[in-house]
């Protein structure tokens, strides 16, 4: 295996890290990933030639969005489930791998735990409580899911949709990640994976959200490109935006719209 798909491998289950998000416009991702491609490699998910691929992830919640809420209310430990597809030319189905995934916020740290399985088992999982066969090394995750799922009742909410490019750190900072997600829309019918429904933006297709994953530290290199570029942070949550942007809950500070664009 290629140097780029072993790390992707070998960050498949668990993640621990911080993350550090930009909105900016097309034309300035471009150009920053041109200076980046000194310092970092693509990610092995990639496999066409400009380095994109397509990320869809069917979310889970209460009848009452509770994910949300603790999300704007500022809950410093916060849970979210969802089923993630690396998508492919292969049309999904039954036997396709996803991941079913808790994304979980400490304080500033975001941790990540997923166990891949087929696409039928992921379905009879989180909608029918039905625990699929599993590794040794995905016991703990997958009956923290189940628990998760029972305790709060957890439905399909809506499905997110983007294009990223991503890449990794060196060997001499390989806990570096750094993604560009553009297209990014939102569904709330048709709660399929393998339905192709292209769904509404809940960003303007001109704008990028990048982020910077890092377990331990930013390269100081990395700092100084992005304060040469003049970024500053942003507060966003594509579950958030879809749920503001859709207009099913008020807007709040979370919302992000032309005026928040890092040009």
């Amino acid at each position: 295996m290629n140097t780029q798909w072993n790390k992707t491998l070998n960050a498949i289950r668990k993640f621990n890290r911080f993350e550090l998000k930009y909105l900016i416009s097309f034309d300035t991702a471009k150009k920053l990933q041109e200076d980046l491609k000194k310092y970092v490699i693509p990610d092995g998910y990639s496999k066409a030639p400009n380095g994109l691929y397509t990320l869809s992830s069917l979310y889970y919640d209460t009848s009452d969005y509770r994910f949300y809420r603790e999300k704007v209310d500022g809950i410093k430990y916060r849970r979210k489930l969802r089923i993630r597809q690396y998508e492919t030319q292969e049309p999904l189905n039954d036997d396709s791998i996803v991941y079913v995934e808790i994304k979980q916020r400490v304080d500033r740290v975001t941790q990540k735990r997923r166990v891949p399985m087929k696409y039928k088992e992921a379905l009879n999982f989180c909608n029918n409580f039905i625990i699929p066969e599993y590794e040794k090394v995905d016991e703990a995750t997958i009956f923290e899911i189940y628990e998760f799922l029972k305790t709060n009742n957890l439905k399909p909410s809506c499905i997110t949709s983007y294009m990223r490019n991503a890449y990794f750190g060196t060997d001499y900072d390989s806990w570096l990640r750094i993604t560009f997600d553009s297209n990014i829309r939102y569904r709330t019918q048709n709660l399929d994976l393998s339905d192709k429904k292209i769904g509404e933006f809940m960003i303007s297709p001109d704008m990028v959200i990048m982020e910077v994953k890092a377990n331990e530290r930013v390269p100081y290199r990395l700092t100084e490109i992005v304060s040469d570029y003049n970024f500053r942070l942003i507060r966003v949550s594509k579950y958030c935006q879809w749920l503001e942007t859709s207009e099913s809950v008020p807007r709040t500070v979370f919302y992000i719209d032309d005026n928040a664009l890092n040009k």
